[in-house]
């Protein structure tokens, strides 16, 4: 297990390493809510996570002999840059995999921190099947292991927020919201504030698509999801770990799963509102403050803002994803009459004045009453879906929902 004597020393091995990061209010969130809203900028680290405090901290631990055997971590890409960063800084040979499915932003990270220090494997979907493989080519060739989140030295690293914390916040803390993915991150911050700060509440942050904490707590033992949504990739894993539940099992106050959808939401406000570019994972704490209403009027919250590896790219996945989420975007298979000025009619007598076809695919089928065409169709409002619908059948449109069938919309949209 972890104790604070271990976080003390790892904040001393980060010492000239790492700078502090800072922690800012947030004048928006905190006359929104009530509470007073601070965010501990994880984002700002030389790479742009928390992860590197864990990943250097293992790696200073390890002998000198060790080292120069060389070493091999899995990771989905915030873990990965941490210890790339710490291989080169330390001259120490690593062998870093990654899930085939990882932003090519997080990747090219990688290469730049590590430089000729690193070999990167892409191999798996996932990062349970990523790190299944790191750990058969770790045992054949008898290198240490950096594991991303469950051993003791990474979450006596990923402590050291903690200590910093306490540090740059004179008052009381009232509740801190702390990401989940494999549990590394929120065991330190425990470890930490259940000895120092008793009083303060550790509530956990969890994708809803990938909440193994929360089945791991609800079952009282570590259990593994049989599929998750990989979207929030730096905390979508299917099993987090035996040691980190162990922590978090009675040292967590509550968790929160939020939707993806959410999360895309606020990655958007918070670069359009605010100029803050946060990585999906980055933004689940401020996802979850977001949904929480006043709850915690008059309090001090503390959101960790984790990382902020965002790939461009993946923009039009995020708008998307949040457009469903706001009820605005939806899709539809609809039968059209094989007449002419069919669409026209829908176009003018379907549509609201502010609706918009975003997305439309038609294949025209001979000697056919009909034929069907999957239509996207952006609301002005939520509200506005159900007389759209009713307009819909009025007029003789059949149609068949999509949104609500994620098997036919992947399959048709994606």
């Amino acid at each position: 297990m972890v104790d604070l004597t271990n976080v003390y020393a790892a904040a001393e091995a980060l010492s000239g390493v790492l700078g502090v990061t800072p922690l800012f209010k947030n004048e928006l969130l905190s006359s929104k809510s009530g509470a007073r809203v601070w965010l501990k900028r994880e984002d700002l680290q030389v790479v742009r996570s928390y992860k590197i405090r864990g990943a250097y901290t293992k790696m200073n631990g390890l002998s000198e002999a060790e080292k120069q055997l060389g070493v091999v971590c899995a990771s989905a890409g915030n873990h990965a840059q941490g210890v790339a960063f710490a291989c080169e800084k330390m001259g120490v040979k690593g062998t870093i995999f990654m899930p085939v499915t990882t932003p090519k932003q997080k990747i090219n990270q990688v290469r730049s921190f590590g430089k000729s220090w690193v070999d990167i494997e892409l191999h798996g979907d996932t990062f349970d099947a990523t790190y299944s493989a790191s750990i058969e080519f770790a045992e054949k060739k008898g290198l240490p292991f950096i594991h991303p989140f469950n051993d003791p030295l990474v979450i006596a690293g990923q402590g050291t927020i903690g200590l910093e914390l306490l540090n740059q916040h004179s008052d009381p803390i009232d509740v801190v919201l702390v990401p989940i993915g494999g549990g590394g991150l929120a065991a330190g911050m425990i470890t930490v504030f259940k000895q120092l700060s008793p009083k303060t509440k550790i509530i956990g942050v969890e994708p809803a698509g990938a909440a193994s904490m929360k089945a791991a707590i609800a079952q009282g033992e570590v259990v593994r999801l049989e599929t998750i949504d990989k979207f929030v990739d730096g905390a979508a894993v299917q099993c987090v770990g035996e040691t980190t539940f162990a922590i978090c099992k009675n040292g967590l106050d509550e968790i929160i799963t939020v939707p993806e959808g959410k999360v895309c939401s606020t990655i958007l406000r918070l670069y359009n509102e605010e100029g803050l570019v946060v990585e999906p994972a980055g933004a689940l704490t401020i996802a979850a403050f977001e949904e929480s209403g006043d709850r915690w009027k008059g309090k001090n919250v503390v959101c960790i803002v984790s990382g902020s590896n965002n790939d461009i790219l993946r923009m039009p996945e995020i708008q998307e994803r949040a457009l469903l989420y706001q009820g605005v975007k939806h899709y539809f298979l609809v039968e059209f009459p094989q007449r002419p000025g069919a669409l026209k009619s829908f176009v003018s007598d379907i549509l609201g004045t502010t609706d918009d076809i975003t997305y439309f695919q038609f294949s025209k089928k001979n000697n056919r009453e009909s034929g069907p065409a999957v239509v996207g169709i952006e609301l002005q409002h939520a509200s506005d879906l159900a007389e759209m619908r009713n307009r819909m059948t009025k007029l003789g449109f059949k149609h068949q929902y999509l949104n609500d069938n994620f098997a036919m919309y992947s399959h048709l949209i994606g």
